[in-house]
């Protein structure tokens, strides 16, 4: 791993027991927002059935 990589939420030099990130702060700051829909590709979004329709089907 190259010692200038930063970590990708605060850029402070990464941990390696904690890679990508510095900290295991950043880590979770980062699995809140996948969880909270922060990350998204760009597009229309999914018609997904409700969870009504699913026991329907």
């Amino acid at each position: 791993m190259s010692a200038n990589r930063k970590c990708p939420i605060c850029r402070k030099p990464r941990a390696a027991e904690h890679s990508p990130f510095c900290s295991s702060r950043c880590r979770d700051r980062d699995l809140v927002k996948w969880l909270d829909d922060g990350y998204a590709i760009p597009g229309e979004r999914a018609n997904l059935p409700s969870p009504k329709e699913e026991d329907e089907l």
